[in-house]
Parts: structure tokens; C-alpha cells; sequence
């Protein structure tokens, strides 16, 4: 049988000795405490070594390496070279690599877990090690040496500073007067440190260390790395409610074994003294012993919450009035001064939501940040200048500790639609454009089944109607012709490109073999015939269609930004239902959402993917760019289900509809219909349709009223939140996440 001595800094009372089984081989394990007396630590290291197989140093400092610079303990030392027969150590080898361990293991265990976390080092020095390895997942690293050192009341912030720091130290402030400096402006020190901890989402530190300024008010809900995690320790925890604590010390036994005993024990095995011994062979006697950090979680619950940031921006300045105190009579003059100084203004956070919570259990919170530009303004200037503002943002969004950032409205369309931002942002970007086009379709499909005007084949389970894209070889026109093709009886696909067209046509057969799909590049003598249109082009406020030629009772779903139908457009048709969005409701009620033009509890779709991106921890670009793919807008359908989300509201031009604005619109179509031939305009004479190269359409059978199919790829649909519409267009009032 070998044994192990452990003389501790602590106290004495917890003495205590037992027998164990360790690599094959009996121990006996013995602890003393010390009292916090250095003569009686070094009297009792010298006594026990010949009665003992090594001999562990507890509760007192590391020596440690920071960067090129060497950091010895001279007390440590000191006790050490007490004992010359048998090994000795304080651990410092084995926790490094623990530690190291013990970061990897939770990162992988927990799903990339401490991306972009906001990372406190007590000591970044004593863990040096584990805070290189966390710096490959979060630049977000902060170190409290400085502070405690010397009273500076700042925060190291990088690897870089703490290497000076620890070399500058080392030459600067010599041992007795350092001490002197550590234990003065102790109250100034510890309210710093205080704060720095409620700022943090991951603190590092002894135990000692985290019971002098952690609290139930900074710790709750907080990550803490520790070692030695005993039962005193752990009812400490969960007062505070920390939410999960990570033990770098492996339990592998019935008691508590600290990391310097361990490695005593090691050693005792071995039979070599510490300098003999590789990081190579302590790593493999780890493996052999399949020895892995502790994931605790002193509340009883996990909490494993997700960071998102998204960016909004002003759709006119109207909106600039709503959020700056400016007089309504101001001149436009002044209005538009106003209006490019708005656009020159740095990133700000406008609201941050909390308590989203998936049905899965994950959580999610983040930021709505805020760039000034209208969309007037970013047009005005090259694609760089609202890039900048943009990795502003992104670089706000890493700092606050978001793991993936979504961009809203004008901002995923400017210049190459998101590939540069994402390029050079420190964070994960998307445009929400997948879900985006998903909620769109989604929300059509409810719409003509609230509408009642189409019915279902019962052989083929298609919808009984014809459907029209226009801006098809688009990627969101594309996404929605596929999910069209699917659920509808024909679908014409309709651009400027024959040869794309053909190319998309051939695409979608591979998908949907029975699909009848026509190619036009002239469609406005089809318009007439489509019970849906949907429309997503880049014309920027070009004239996309002429809406008085379209069937009364037709849904047409605008998801192009800026909109291909303006309100004074939409106006023209009450008989005729446009659809600009499909909003979704998310799972939990939200905390700290300040409005954005939409109901309570209710988000635009691309900001909803953000969300979903967070609670199901993909910390990746997803949508980017002009080409949106289809298998990531089944995907991103697919986890919104997953994670709670629900079609919440359609919404116009005017805002929301609710059931008795859509049977007002069903009632003034089907009075309409009575007289309306293909080829009448509501508003305007009877055209002559031009050429088309559409082959001819066919004549489309007498329809009884009926549920419309799901054609989004939606399986059900929720039931619209009844909200009072707006009564006057105006698209300009609404926050621009869309």
C-alpha cells in the first residue's frame, strides 16, 4: 500500500485520512491542515516525508508560465525543496491540464457552448493555460491581475496585455510590496471585481477567490470554472444559483479529492519525481482513467442559454421622428438633414429580448441593435459605407457576448446581400432570408385558406388554382416556385432569363416529376388568370405588375425588399388580398421587446431565423448572398417548428389582417367576380393581352369554395392573432427588420 500526504494552508478541522484503490494499486491518503501558518506547513512536509510515498501541497500558489515568462511562487518553492526523499508537488502540472481538459470537454459536451461567452479570469496568470484554450472560442476574455495586483481599476482584456502585465510585474513590483498593494483598497477592489462578474457569463476562480465577491445578485444564472467542488462548496453555489459549475478536478472517488493530491498520487505510482514525468504521460494515465471534469448544476436545472443580436434600422423619417424628440411641423429642409445625420450615427442597442424559451428546453436572448440609414440614404452611397456601420454592429453584438448576428430589412440587401459583412464580422452572419421566404409562403397558403376561394383535388391533394412568380431565377423566387410546384395545380415562373427559367423548370421537375410549371418571360396577359402571385424581384420601384389586370380574390404574397407593390398600388385592388409578410409568434413571452410595429410576443420571419439559429446553437453563416438555398429553407422550417415557432399574424401595407378585413376583401371579390371577365381591368379599360412565351394556359375549371392546401411548406397552420389593422398606409412606422 503507498501513501500520500497532503499538508494544506487550510484549516486544520478538516483533517482527515481513508483508504482507496488507484492505477491498481492501494493508498492511503492522509491530510493536514496547517492553519494558515507557514512554519507549521514546512514543520509538518518535513516530518511526513519519511512516512510517506510523496507528499501534496494544497491551498497555496502555483508556480505558472505566462506566455515566455516563468512566474515562481517563492513560498511554494520554498515548502517544496523542504521535502527531498519522496516526490512532492502543489498540483500546478496536472490542473494545467485539467483545466485545458476540462475547457474542451464542456465545449464539446454542451454544443459550442462558450462561443463568444464573456469570459472573467480571477487570476489570468494562475490559469493561463485554460485561457488560451478558451481564446479559440471567444475573444471576450477578461483578467482581474491587474486590479488585485495594483489596484488599477480596469480589466486586462486580452492574452497580449496579461503577458505584458505578467512580465512588467515580475520587473516592477517586487514580492513584499505586490503583497502589500493585494491586500489594500480591498472594499474598491472587491465592488470592481463585483460588477465585473455580473457583467461576465463565465468566471474563473478558486473557490476563495469566488466567495469574496460572488453574491446571489452577480452570480445567477453564471457559468464558474472551479476544482474541488465539495459539498460546503456546492450548497455556496446554489445559494448564489449559479447555473452550472464545472469541476476541473474528476471525482474518482468517494471523497473529494483535491488536483495536487492526485497528481501526489501519480507520482507514488510512478515512482519519479515531478520533473521526470511529460505532459505526454499525465494526459495518458487521464485517458486510461477516463477522468473528466464535473458538469454540476447546483439549482438542479440547466439553464443553456443562446445569444443573438439582430440589426434594424429606420424605414423612412417618420420613424426618425418616433424615436428623436422632433417637432412634427419641422421642415422637410431640416427633415432631410436630420435624416443623413441619422445615417452617419454610430450602432446603438435599441431593446434586448429575454425569456425565450424553446420547447426543447434551450433559451435564447439577445440584442436588437439599431443603424441610423433609411433606405433612401444607403442607396445614396456606395455599398461600403453601410458595410461599415454594419461590422460596427457586429463588433457591438461581439462585445455584448452574441453568438450569431442577423441583419434586417435594407441591411441584408445592400450591395452583395450580406457575403461581405459575413467575410470580415467577428460573429456569425445571416439575413434571415430562408425563413423569411418560408413565412411568406406560409402565410399565403393560410391566407387562401382563410379566403375560401379555392378548393383541393381529391386525387392529387393539390390546390385547385394557378399560381404565378415573378422574379422566379431570384433566390427567394426560386425557394418559393419549388414550394408552389408542390402544392399547387400549375405554376408559372416568370423572369426576364428564358434560358434561367428553363434551367429552374428542369430543377424543379426533379423535385415535383407531375409539376406543371410554365416559363414566361412576358406574363402580364396571365396576370388574369392566377388565384396566387408572388412576387420577388430586385426592381427597387420599378413597376412589377399592373395590379388592376389581376382576378378579383387573387392572394398575392410581396416578398421583395423594397416592396414591388407599393401602398398607393395596393390601394387601387380592396378586392384583391397582398400579403408583404408572414409573421411568426414566438414560443414564450417575451421580456424587454420594445415595439417594432407588430403585435406583442410577435417577430419578423428573418429575425425569427436569427432566433432559431441561437436555440438550436448553430453558430454559423446560414443565409447570405442572393441565392438562397432550398434544402436550408426546408431546414430552417423545419427547426422553427422545433423550437416553438408559429405563423402568428399576415400582414399588408396597412399592417396586420385580421379575419374581418380578409372576409371584407373575400365579399368585394366575389361581387367583382360576377361581371370580371380574364382580360378586364378593374379601374381602367379592357386590354389587349401582348405575345407571351407561355405555352397556353389551361382553362381553369368552375372552383367551389374550399380550404386551400398548405402550399408552404408548412404541415399546420396556426390560427391568425386577431389585431386592429392599421387605417392609414404607412409601412414607414414599423421598425425595419423585415
Amino acid at each position: 500500500m503507498k501513501k500520500v500526504v497532503t499538508v494544506s494552508l487550510g484549516s486544520s478541522k478538516f483533517d482527515n485520512s481513508f483508504r482507496t484503490s488507484f492505477l491498481g494499486q492501494d493508498f492511503e491518503l492522509v491530510r493536514h491542515g496547517a492553519d494558515d501558518d507557514m512554519t507549521q506547513a514546512w514543520e509538518l512536509m518535513r516530518r511526513n516525508q519519511g512516512e510517506c510515498d510523496a507528499v501534496a501541497l494544497g491551498d497555496i500558489g502555483d508556480h505558472y508560465q505566462v506566455g515566455l515568462n516563468s512566474v515562481i511562487n517563492k513560498e511554494t518553492k520554498r515548502l517544496l525543496n523542504v521535502v527531498t526523499r519522496v516526490p512532492a508537488t502543489s498540483g500546478a502540472r496536472l490542473r494545467r491540464l485539467l483545466q485545458v481538459r476540462a475547457v474542451r470537454h464542456a465545449q464539446h459536451e454542451l454544443k459550442e457552448y462558450f462561443n463568444n461567452h464573456i469570459v472573467l479570469f480571477l487570476s489570468g496568470m494562475r490559469n493561463y493555460d485554460m485561457a488560451v484554450a478558451m481564446s479559440d472560442y471567444t475573444k471576450n476574455l477578461n483578467f482581474a491581475d491587474a486590479l488585485f495586483q495594483t489596484g488599477a481599476p480596469a480589466m486586462l482584456t486580452s492574452l497580449d496585455q496579461l503577458e505584458m502585465f505578467a512580465k512588467g510585474s515580475k520587473l516592477l513590483l517586487p514580492r513584499k510590496p505586490r503583497e502589500i498593494l493585494e491586500k489594500s483598497l480591498s472594499g474598491l477592489k472587491r465592488t470592481k471585481v463585483m460588477s465585473e462578474v455580473a457583467k461576465a457569463h463565465t468566471v474563473v476562480g478558486t473557490y476563495p477567490e469566488l466567495k469574496a465577491v460572488g453574491t446571489v445578485g452577480n452570480l445567477n444564472g453564471k457559468t464558474v470554472i472551479t476544482s474541488a467542488v465539495d459539498d460546503e462548496r456546492m450548497a455556496f453555489f446554489k445559494r448564489c444559483k449559479v447555473n452550472l459549475v464545472i469541476d476541473v478536478s474528476p471525482k474518482l472517488f468517494p471523497k473529494v479529492v483535491g488536483v495536487h493530491t492526485l497528481e501526489a498520487m501519480i507520482l507514488a505510482k510512478l515512482g519519479m519525481p515531478e520533473e521526470e514525468v511529460s505532459d505526454d504521460d499525465f494526459n495518458e494515465i487521464l485517458d486510461e482513467l477516463q477522468a473528466k471534469p464535473r458538469l454540476l448544476h447546483p439549482t438542479g436545472k440547466f439553464r443553456d442559454i443562446r445569444r443573438f443580436a439582430f440589426v434594424i434600422h429606420p424605414l423612412s423619417q417618420e420613424f426618425i421622428r418616433k424615436g428623436f424628440p422632433i417637432p412634427k411641423g419641422t421642415p422637410k429642409v431640416i427633415m432631410n438633414q436630420i435624416e443623413t445625420l441619422a445615417a452617419h450615427m454610430p450602432p446603438m442597442v435599441y431593446c434586448k429580448m429575454e425569456n425565450i424559451v424553446s420547447p426543447t428546453g434551450a433559451e435564447a436572448e439577445g440584442w436588437l441593435i439599431s443603424v441610423g440609414g433609411t433606405p433612401k440614404e444607403m442607396l445614396a452611397r456606395s455599398p461600403e459605407f453601410t458595410y461599415r456601420r454594419l461590422l460596427m454592429a457586429s463588433e457591438m453584438a461581439r462585445k455584448l457576448g452574441a453568438q450569431i448576428m442577423g441583419l434586417g430589412a435594407f441591411t441584408k440587401v445592400v450591395g452583395d446581400a450580406g457575403i461581405t459583412v459575413a467575410r470580415r464580422a467577428n460573429i456569425p452572419i445571416t439575413t434571415g432570408n430562408s425563413y423569411s421566404a418560408s413565412g411568406a409562403l406560409w402565410a399565403a397558403a393560410d391566407a387562401m385558406k382563410r379566403m375560401g376561394m379555392v378548393g383541393i383535388d381529391p386525387k392529387t391533394k393539390k390546390v385547385k388554382a394557378k399560381t404565378m412568380v415573378i422574379g422566379a431565377s431570384g433566390s427567394i423566387g426560386s425557394v418559393s416556385a419549388r414550394l408552389l410546384a408542390m402544392a399547387f395545380d400549375q405554376v408559372v415562373i416568370a423572369g426576364r432569363d428564358m434560358g434561367k427559367l428553363n434551367e429552374l423548370k428542369k430543377s424543379m421537375l426533379k423535385d415535383a416529376p407531375d409539376a406543371d410549371i410554365v416559363c414566361s418571360t412576358d406574363y402580364d396577359s396571365l396576370l388574369g388568370e392566377m388565384d396566387m402571385i408572388v412576387t420577388s424581384t430586385s426592381g427597387a420601384g420599378k413597376k412589377i405588375l399592373d395590379i388592376t389586370k389581376v382576378k378579383p380574390g387573387c392572394v398575392i404574397t410581396d416578398v421583395a425588399r423594397p416592396l414591388d407593390l407599393p401602398p398607393e398600388e395596393v390601394a387601387k385592388r380592396p378586392d384583391v388580398l397582398v400579403i408583404e409578410s408572414g409573421e411568426i409568434e414566438l414560443p414564450t413571452k417575451v421580456r424587454g421587446m420594445k415595439s417594432i410595429g407588430l403585435p406583442p410576443n410577435v417577430i419578423y420571419a428573418c429575425l425569427a431565423e436569427t432566433i432559431v439559429l441561437a436555440l438550436e446553437g448553430r453558430f454559423e453563416v446560414f443565409t447570405i448572398g442572393r441565392d438562397t438555398e432550398w434544402p436550408k429553407v426546408k431546414e430552417i422550417y423545419r427547426l422553427g417548428l422545433k423550437h416553438g415557432m408559429k405563423l402568428a399574424a399576415i400582414s399588408g401595407v396597412n399592417g396586420v389582417f385580421t379575419d374581418e378585413d380578409i372576409a371584407k376583401v373575400k365579399k368585394l371579390a366575389l361581387e367583382a367576380r360576377k361581371t370580371w371577365k380574364v382580360g378586364d381591368r378593374i379601374g381602367g379599360p379592357r386590354a389587349e393581352a401582348p405575345a407571351t412565351e407561355a405555352k397556353p394556359m389551361k382553362k381553369a375549371p368552375a372552383k367551389k369554395a374550399g380550404a386551400a392546401s398548405k402550399a408552404a411548406p408548412a404541415k399546420k397552420t396556426a390560427p391568425a392573432k386577431k389585431a386592429a389593422p392599421a387605417k392609414k398606409a404607412a409601412p414607414a412606422k414599423k421598425v425595419a427588420a423585415q
